[in-house]
């Protein structure tokens, strides 16, 4: 088989902290980041599209979508800071470029934005460069580069607010991205709750007085940790319990919130019932069981186990499992009986699993151990430990042979008959989970950084898997369904997702056999009586409102008929009236066209009059201006002539003059010439000065003219930004402010509920002052007795400085004792030498009468196996004699015969045939040698046997013995220190009964106390003598222990010998 193949299928959840988390693909799709991939959701068909990750990648931080709605960016941290370019449009969302900078220390891009055209985009770099880069993305070219102060400065496209709260019904969430469709009807939410909300913005919904209210886009998702998932065979449910006191129920196969429910404490762990009617959940109080009710989860059975970590239902559902610390319980599910507490584990316990039959099951934990219990005796059968691993998941194959483990020392280990057969490295990713199919052929683990890795068993040789981006955070768990088709994963980055598991041509796994899903729910006896009667009365209203709707359709039916009736008249009425007026306005026409006629013929008549008029007056004009034209044109000619003449003249005086001028300036212009070339040379130098300073003053007020440019651009775009921001603040101030103003009217309401509690509050703080001022007085009472057993310390004290002047002296004359015990303790030592050697004198002679107790048990078997073959030899024999005496008397009966031939010779053969058979003849001869040979070689075998039996046996004798020996050394050493221990008592006490004389006689008195010193110093001496006495009674008591037990010994091993000596009987 190859190695599995899994495709993502959908995904529920939201990651709050991507900013701009929420895109408008186009009216009915949108795009979100869930786990480690980009979402794709069609809102009204409910399908999903992914798109992955990066693998390297460390999580998404910022999404940007591109104005002509075809790329998205998605900006992720790693080891460098990424943006990668995808284009959305593409069926696979194909990815088109991925974005770095190599000189940016960076790890992560903070804020992104396309231009309007979608050809360039820009990126703001986090600590601790705070770059800005512009790219050419098309090309990955680098335009422009510039460091930013801080790290304040988001990049927008279109400014807006994005941390306005709502407030909803349940509590207070912060809305971390707004998102308008491209056709303006809609608005979608999401807050830092992970939940996505949706709203119409139509323009009859904002014109009504009534709030518009925020709606679940598809579902509720989780907004924390998911700690718990499990599932049923007979429905397609799913159930998670997460950290955010919420439980949820999820259908696999419509990809539907079936239930949800919140609590008042925290869910730790969840198991559903196989018959997907019950659920157990473990809080963070207690555990509950719990019923699926048709529209409620509601507890039925609590169990005092608090903070239950992990808890799961028998394959059967007749059991099951929970953890309380390192210990497993079992109960029963119908009589919730505590029926096995399964205890061995040194550490919290982090899993645990049933085999297919429920006979077994198998735990591992945090001390490294993996167990397998017998559910029915409680007893541990196998069990694996390794300390330098802390377990955290494990599986079981369907045959229940191997069982799979992945923990801390980031390996997938192989176990069977408590032993690890094989260990598979994960290249440096800490495994979190596993799990297997229940064909017992794939294997899927989930990692601490979010990845699935899919395995085919058996391992292969080589490790191979095929890994698949799914979460940001580690997989908490993951299941199978049991038809093999889907793989279901949660997080703790609050996402659940659920895989199909297909083949190589990506076609899903046929389901070996069709089982139909169950259909029936629970419901409790008074919520369908309720609902029964809720039925009824709503069937009695049903049919009242159909009497009334009936009654007032008939008195409607009434009224429209009277007023149909008053319509018509007053119709006809206003149609006649209309007619006769209609009849006046054709008479007042004609009358009208009459007049129109004769003022139209009139006024022809005086506009032909006018026009004759007019060509009269202006032929005579005409004729006028033609006259004053010819006297023009002749005064015209005249002055023509007149200039011709002044100007020949003048040209003459022209010519004069200029050669008067060309010889003056001739001269003129070769002193000026000098002149020149002077003032060239000057102005060359001078050109030079001018050019230098001229570019230098170009660059100048270029640089000034870019950087004022730069500024009032700078200046213009804030200056719009602004303007923009301000409008939408006011616009969004103006919601605000009415919703506001309903909020107060709320909160007003709350604050009267709230002086109801203030008061409540003051009497409650009053009684707890009175509590406080009778714990101020104890606390009084009780300085003042501490303070008394400081004055006792102290005088204490005092005593004890006296006492350790006395024990200095009693220290001087202990050592001069001692002095005097150390020749006795010399001797004690030399005793104890003794002692050992006799003991070793002892041990050899247990040993010689072992060997020669062995040779005496041999002989004896000799002896009894002799004894067996003389006792067949003497059957044989007495078989023989019986024979021979049969054969003797026959004889004798065929000796009557001897005068008579024939019937002597048939008497002979019929004594031949009755004591010498043929047959036996040969037949005997080859069985004695078969039954000798057989004979010989079971008696070798069970010489050989009975041999192999006596050594071990002495083995076995000498590691007791040993043993023995070791526990009477160990039982003298300790009742040597008891008697110290004894002795060291007794002293202290005579000394502390001394000290407490001394002090009261000290001061009268000195003597007495170097008396009693000696005294006590007599007593030590005495007791030490006493202990050579104590040590020779406890050397016999031992000797006694020892017989009594080689007492014992002996009849075992009679019993043994005798076991040993009888062969079996052997059968022909």
């Amino acid at each position: 088989m190859t190695t599995p193949l899994v495709q993502a299928h959908h995904i529920f959840g939201l990651r709050s902290s991507v900013v701009n988390n929420v895109l408008y693909f186009d009216d009915q799709s949108i795009i979100y980041p869930a786990g480690s991939n980009c979402v794709r959701y069609n809102v009204d068909q409910k399908w999903q599209k992914f798109i992955p990750g990066s693998e390297k990648s460390q999580g998404m931080l910022v999404l940007a979508f591109s104005p002509n709605h075809r790329y998205l960016a998605v900006s992720e941290k790693g080891e460098k800071a990424t943006v990668t370019i995808y284009d959305v449009q593409h069926d696979q969302s194909r990815k088109k470029k991925s974005l770095s900078v190599n000189d940016l220390h960076a790890q992560e891009f903070i804020s992104i934005a396309f231009s309007p055209d979608s050809k360039y985009l820009i990126a703001q770099s986090g600590t601790p460069d705070w770059t800005l880069i512009y790219w050419l993305w098309k090309k990955q070219k680098i335009i422009g580069v510039m460091k930013t102060t801080t790290n304040t400065n988001p990049i927008y496209q279109i400014p807006q607010d994005p941390y306005s709260t709502d407030p909803t019904h349940a509590e207070q969430q912060e809305i971390s991205t707004l998102a308008l469709s491209p056709s303006e009807e809609a608005l979608i939410a999401s807050t830092n709750k992970n939940q996505l909300y949706s709203i119409t913005l139509s323009s009859a919904e904002i014109n009504k007085s009534e709030l518009a209210h925020f709606e679940f886009l598809c579902q509720s998702f989780h907004s924390n940790v998911i700690t718990g998932l499990d599932i049923c065979i007979r429905k397609p449910l799913v159930a998670t319990s997460s950290v955010d006191r919420s439980i949820r129920l999820w259908n696999y196969e419509t990809n539907v919130l079936e239930l949800y429910k919140e609590f008042q404490e925290e869910a730790y762990s969840v198991a559903i019932h196989p018959s997907g009617l019950y659920i157990l959940v473990g809080f963070s109080d207690k555990l509950r069981l719990m019923n699926l009710l048709i529209d409620d989860i509601r507890t039925f059975k609590e169990f005092t186990i608090r903070s239950c970590r992990e808890c799961a239902f028998s394959n059967g559902g007749h059991v099951f499992a929970v953890v309380n610390g390192n210990v497993i319980h079992i109960h029963s599910t119908t009589t919730f009986e505590n029926l096995v507490n399964l205890k061995g584990h040194n550490g919290k316990i982090r899993a645990i699993v049933w085999n297919s039959d429920d006979s077994k099951l198998i735990s591992c934990g945090m001390d490294g151990a993996v167990y397998e219990w017998n559910t029915l005796t409680g007893k541990r059968e196998l069990e694996c430990v390794l300390k330098s691993c802390s377990y955290t998941d494990l599986c079981i194959t369907p045959d229940s042979k191997t069982i799979f483990a992945v923990g801390s020392d980031r390996t997938l280990k192989e176990i069977t008959d408590s032993q690890i057969i094989r260990e598979v490295p994960s290249n440096d990713v800490a495994y979190t989970c596993v799990v297997m199919s229940h064909s017992g052929r794939m294997l899927f683990l989930g990692a601490a950084n979010g990845t699935v890795r899919s395995m085919k068993i058996p391992l292969p040789v080589k490790s191979e898997w095929n890994e698949y981006q799914a979460h940001s955070g580690p997989i908490t768990k993951m299941v199978v369904t049991f038809d093999d088709l889907y793989l279901l994963t949660v997080s703790e980055d609050a996402c659940f997702m659920i895989w199909k598991i297909i083949d190589k041509e990506g076609r899903v796994l046929k389901r070996d056999k069709e089982v139909g899903h169950a259909e029936e729910i629970l419901i409790t006896k008074s919520d369908l009586q309720e609902k029964n009667q809720l039925t009824l009365e709503l069937k009695t209203r049903v049919e009242e409102l159909k009497m009334e709707n009936e009654y007032q359709l008939r008195l409607k039916d009434m009224n429209y008929s009277d007023k149909i009736k008053e319509l018509t008249e007053k119709f006809i009425q206003e149609m006649e009236s209309l007619k006769t007026k209609n009849q006046v306005l054709k008479t007042d026409k004609d009358k009208i066209e009459l007049k129109h006629k004769e003022d139209t013929v009139l006024i022809l008549d005086r506009h032909a009059k006018d026009i004759e008029d007019l060509e009269s007056v202006n032929n005579q004009k005409l004729m006028l201006e033609y006259e004053k034209y010819q006297e023009l044109q002749l005064k015209s000619q005249r002055m023509q002539e007149d200039y011709e003449r002044q100007l020949n003249e003048m040209d003459e005086s022209k010519i004069q003059a200029l050669e008067e001028l060309t010889e003056y300036y001739e001269t003129k212009l070769q002193e000026k010439g000098k002149l020149i070339e002077q003032l060239q040379e000057e102005s060359r130098q001078q050109i030079k000065e001018s050019d230098e300073t001229k570019k230098q003053i170009e660059e100048d007020a270029d640089r000034e003219i870019q950087d004022i440019k730069i500024k009032y651009e700078r200046n213009l775009r804030d200056e719009k930004e602004a303007n923009l921001r301000l409008k939408g603040e006011t616009g969004i101030m103006r919601k605000k402010f009415t919703s506001l103003q309903k909020e107060i009217e709320d909160k007003q309401g709350e604050i009267e509920k709230l002086k109801s509690e203030h008061q409540k509050l003051h009497g409650v703080i009053r009684s707890l002052e009175k509590d406080i001022q009778g714990l101020k007085k104890e606390i009084l009472e009780r300085d003042e007795t501490i303070q008394d057993k400081e004055k006792r310390i102290y005088d204490l004290k005092k005593k004890n400085q006296e006492l350790e002047k006395f024990k200095f002296v009693l220290d001087y004359k202990i050592k001069e004792l001692k002095k005097q015990i150390e020749p006795r303790e010399n001797d004690i030592k030399e005793m104890k030498e003794q002692i050992q050697q006799m003991e070793t004198e002892l041990e050899l002679f247990h040993k010689h009468n072992a060997q020669l107790e062995l040779n005496i048990g041999e002989l004896k078997q000799k002896l009894k196996a002799t004894e067996a073959e003389m006792r067949k030899e003497m059957e044989k024999v007495r078989n023989v004699e019986s024979v021979v005496k049969r054969f003797k008397t026959d004889l004798y009966n065929c000796v009557a015969f001897i005068q008579d031939p024939k019937k002597l010779k048939d008497s002979v053969w019929q004594l031949y045939e009755k004591y010498v058979p043929q047959s036996e003849v040969f037949e005997i001869a080859a069985v004695d040698s078969d039954i000798q040979k057989e004979f010989g070689r079971q008696r070798n075998h069970l010489e050989k046997s009975i041999a192999t039996l006596q050594k071990k046996l002495l083995k076995d004798t000498e590691i007791h013995r040993a043993d023995n020996v070791h526990i009477m050394q160990e039982n003298v050493a300790l009742i040597k220190e008891i008697n110290d221990l004894r002795h060291e008592l007794k002293v202290a006490r005579i000394k502390v009964h001394d000290l407490e004389v001394a002090l009261g006689t000290l001061k009268k008195n000195k003597k007495p106390c170097a008396v009693d010193f000696k005294d006590n110093c007599s007593r030590n001496a005495v007791t030490r003598l006493n202990f050579d006495h104590e040590s020779e009674r406890i050397i016999e008591l031992q000797r006694l222990e020892i017989k009594q037990l080689q007492e014992q010994n002996q009849p075992k091993e009679d019993v043994q010998h005798q076991s040993s000596g009888i062969l079996p009987a052997i059968t022909i």
